[in-house]
């Protein structure tokens, strides 16, 4: 499309989303969600707290305690539901005892970002047949984890997103 058919088209205010290479919705689906929380709000099943727009963990007082209201985060839902928006594959000839490191790298870096943010959690780990599949509730964390398995391990990793779902498949050969 001609530069001046763009600014024309965005002067008029019509279809902002004609312009190439724009979106019209920035935020993956699990942004969006779509459940507003009341402010403070207790998840039930993991005890995250939402307050100020985030969620975090930590211990509630009880002034708080006694204010907030309860209901599941979006990570428990995304848990319960399967759905996940990072996936990564570890490939490559594992021999059992780097496959354990591996697999301790994976937990502790989880940990680690599930401490300060509790909305980025492994789903599940599974085995396959070329060496691990990591299902994870962000992007974030699934680019996280493929990147501290090159720095620990070496190896070549590669990033693929997903404009159609908003998800990230990360894949990290040893």
């Amino acid at each position: 499309m001609p530069r001046t058919q763009t600014r024309a088209l965005r002067a008029a205010g019509t279809g902002a989303s004609t312009v190439r290479g724009s979106r019209s919705g920035k935020f993956v689906p699990a942004a969006k969600g779509g459940h507003a929380f009341a402010d403070p709000t207790a998840c039930e099943r993991c005890g995250a707290v939402y307050t100020r727009k985030t969620w975090r963990r930590r211990d509630m007082d009880p002034e708080l305690l006694g204010r907030a209201s309860w209901d599941v985060c979006p990570a428990c839902r995304q848990e319960a539901g399967g759905e996940f928006f990072g996936l990564v594959e570890v490939r490559g000839a594992l021999e059992p005892g780097k496959r354990e490191e591996v697999e301790r790298r994976i937990r502790s870096v989880a940990a680690r970002a599930e401490f300060t943010q509790p909305q980025r959690r492994v789903i599940d780990v599974r085995s396959t047949d070329g060496g691990l599949e990591v299902l994870t509730t962000s992007q974030k964390l699934a680019h996280r984890l493929a990147h501290e398995l090159q720095k620990a391990f070496g190896g070549r990793t590669g990033y693929s997103w997903s404009d159609r779902d908003g998800r990230l498949v990360a894949t990290w050969e040893a």
